[in-house]
């Protein structure tokens, strides 16, 4: 491997591939653009292309492509080449500061939630200045915006822009109460990326897997992960090899890939990057999944991003890191050692508690699949009920202010917030709670529900929006108060009062926390379809329109493609099931029943009694029959839907994936019964434990 400095970044076009590259002034006019969204002159962006394709092509590449991320999860891109055509039948290599911020594709194949007949294919990609290009396949990748020709948003980076601009705007109004000169407040990310390794010729094996992301059948294998023994454990020569690579290829791209270990499930693994911009975190973990598979691929392996590929295992999620930090190098969520940044970091604390409270149900949202829904509540994923957790030491804190007693640790035990100083909270101030879906963790947030598959821009639009609404109403209010110190204290223990519902420091993984968040009040929204119920509540259409964010249209648009996506995974699972049923698991399971027959009819002509065997065909016959009847049922399932998104969505989580997985439990016992030899493809024995 090349020196790790010389190659970080080393494909990226970088602040100091730019600084190097650019004139002075266009480089700063640039950094404007970039800093605060000042629009970029016509002859800036001419310079800016010219140098980033002379930059481009002097790594080898050809081609450039706006990457965009549309509303299909994963990212898209069109590649042109550098060529513009001379007069004399020659080409020069070329690229105009027009192609560079603006670009046209074929919008008609996209979800668009209704927003635009099909016909109408006419859609726009704009450069997004705030996150580097890079170079990926011989061809330069410029991250952009995608909207539709009427102006629509189509993507998912949009909206996040939009509510870091929300989240940012409010927070230097609050930081101004408090004596801070801030010119911009950014969400800062860092995503943990759980997945599963296997090998590719198992793989190609298993239709399910190739068509679903996820094995439909499978009995447990003899081992499991209750040894606990794949956690943190020795990492395998092939894996590390792959993991090698893999960093490698990430640093080159500048993705900071900081830790990685084994996971708790055989095969499983955690691949964790520092954090950066909210923005540059979504289009780096985006590029992050894309890598691993390709890398995984040249190792023999498949990489699965799936929430949950094996029954009875650890699902996969991605751990959102989140937090707020000023252009002076402030962390917001660090509770400082000074009585006044310890009652900033109490309002900052505060306004986090309100709006994972107040919009539980678009966190829950941000965090919906059929994938997800079978991790949420399994196997140690945290369960489809948002809480906090803030740890013993603030959790005390919490109660002293809302109360209005005292603290153990206080200088005062009224606790006047902004005069009397708090007691210092360490960076590490309790036990880490893994059961929480929002964790508090010394100076940020670990939101723990979304999905190893997700991108992480819809969770990061919910949390800022949810976020900047909240701060807005804490500066409207503290900003017309005659004496800030006392406006500020009755705030804060109003709002920890009305709010304190939702921390919780216990067991998520305990059967009595349901009951306990049901007595609360709190949201449990165990299904896709009745999360998304909630999406376009007035509540939460008044949120995304007071910070600008959606409109109703695109809200409704987005709630509907959500809703197609859920009931077309659920029916292409369904219809893989059916052709494994009926192609591979019933003839497998018939042709090992007739061969324990045969065997028994050849005992029993000679006079030798078989009554073992006998009651295996006899439960093998009984078995089989129950599994056409369930394979019908299922096919049954699939001949009533109803039209309509939100109700097909309803229909194929009440119906339908009742129907697999009656089938599944069916032909999992049989796959117990049936001789290996016989069984259509890899077991979960195979899959996981492979030398």
């Amino acid at each position: 491997m090349s020196k790790v400095p010389e190659l970080f970044g080393s494909m990226v076009f970088n602040d100091s591939v730019m600084r190097e590259r650019l004139p002075k002034d266009i480089y700063r006019a640039l950094r404007r653009t970039i800093n605060e969204g000042t629009a970029l002159d016509p002859a800036v962006a001419d310079m800016v292309a010219a140098a980033m394709k002379d930059w481009a092509v002097g790594k080898g590449a050809t081609h450039f492509t706006h990457w965009f991320q549309p509303m299909t999860g994963i990212t898209a891109e069109k590649h042109d080449a550098f060529l513009s055509p001379c007069g004399d039948g020659s080409v020069i290599m070329d690229f105009s500061g027009k192609e560079l911020i603006k670009g046209e594709s074929d919008a008609s194949s996209f979800p668009s939630g209704g927003l635009r007949a099909t016909f109408e294919a006419r859609g726009y990609t704009a450069w997004d200045p705030t996150s580097y290009a890079f170079i990926k396949d011989d061809t330069l990748c410029i991250p952009t915006a995608f909207c539709s020709y009427h102006g629509e948003i189509l993507d998912k980076k949009t909206p996040l822009l939009r509510s870091m601009d929300a989240v940012s705007r409010e927070a230097i109004r609050v930081l101004r109460l408090f004596g801070k000169d801030v010119r911009r407040v950014t969400s800062t990310v860092g995503a943990e990326q759980e997945y599963f390794l296997i090998n590719k010729e198992d793989y190609g094996k298993r239709a399910d897997l190739i068509l679903t992301g996820r094995t439909l059948f499978g009995a447990p294998a003899p081992k499991g992960q209750e040894m606990e023994d794949h956690y943190y454990g020795s990492i395998r020569p092939r894996v590390k090899a792959f993991m090698a690579e893999l960093d490698e290829e990430l640093w080159k791209l500048g993705i900071c890939s900081k830790t990685e270990h084994n996971e708790v499930a055989p095969c499983q693994h955690e691949m964790a990057p520092l954090f950066t911009t909210a923005n540059l975190a979504t289009d780096q973990n985006q590029l992050s999944m894309e890598i691993m598979k390709k890398v995984a691929n040249k190792h023999g392996f498949v990489c699965l991003l799936h929430e949950k590929p094996f029954e009875g295992v650890n699902g996969s999620g991605k751990h959102n890191n989140w937090s707020l930090s000023t252009d002076t190098g402030e962390n917001l969520l660090d509770p400082g050692k000074t009585p006044m940044d310890n009652a900033q970091f109490l309002l900052f604390l505060t306004a986090v508690i309100k709006a994972v409270d107040d919009y539980q149900d678009l966190l829950r949202i941000s965090v919906a699949s059929a994938g997800n829904d079978h991790r949420l509540g399994a196997n140690e994923a945290p369960p489809a009920i948002v809480s906090v957790y803030v740890g013993d030491e603030l959790e005390q804190v919490v109660d002293a202010l809302v109360s209005g007693g005292a603290h153990d640790k206080a200088v005062d035990a009224a606790m006047d917030i902004g005069v009397t100083a708090l007691p210092p909270i360490p960076l590490d101030n309790s036990d880490r709670n893994r059961t929480s879906p929002f964790a508090f963790t010394g100076n940020k947030f670990e939101f723990r529900m979304p999905g190893s598959s997700f991108n992480i821009a819809c969770t990061n639009v919910m949390l800022n929006t949810a976020v900047a609404m909240v701060l807005r109403e804490f500066a409207d209010e503290l900003e017309d108060a005659p004496v800030f110190d006392t406006a500020l204290s009755a705030l804060i223990r109003r709002e920890l009062a009305a709010h304190r519902r939702i921390l919780f420091n216990g067991n998520g993984y305990g059967t009595d926390w349901p009951i306990e968040a049901q007595r609360r009040g709190l949201l449990n929204l165990r299904t896709t379809p009745e999360a998304l119920e909630r999406y376009d509540d007035p509540k939460n259409v008044a949120l995304f329109a007071a910070m600008g964010i959606y409109t109703l249209e695109e809200i409704r648009s987005r709630q509907e493609i959500i809703q197609e996506d859920y009931s077309k995974t659920i029916l292409i699972e369904a219809r893989t099931a059916l052709d494994l049923l009926r192609q591979q698991i019933l003839p497998a399971c018939m042709a090992y029943s007739k061969q324990v027959a045969e065997g028994v009819a050849v005992k029993q002509s000679i006079g030798i009694p078989a009554p073992e065997e006998s009651a295996l065909v006899r439960s093998l016959t009984e078995e089989t029959g129950l599994l056409f009847q369930r394979a019908a049922e299922l096919e049954s399932s699939l001949t009533a839907l109803p039209s309509g998104a939100a109700p097909r969505a309803e229909y194929c989580a009440q119906a339908v994936l009742p129907a697999m997985e009656a089938a599944r439990a069916v032909a999992d016992r049989l796959e117990g019964m049936v001789s290996h030899d016989f069984w259509p493809f890899p077991t979960y024995r195979d899959l996981l434990f492979y030398i």
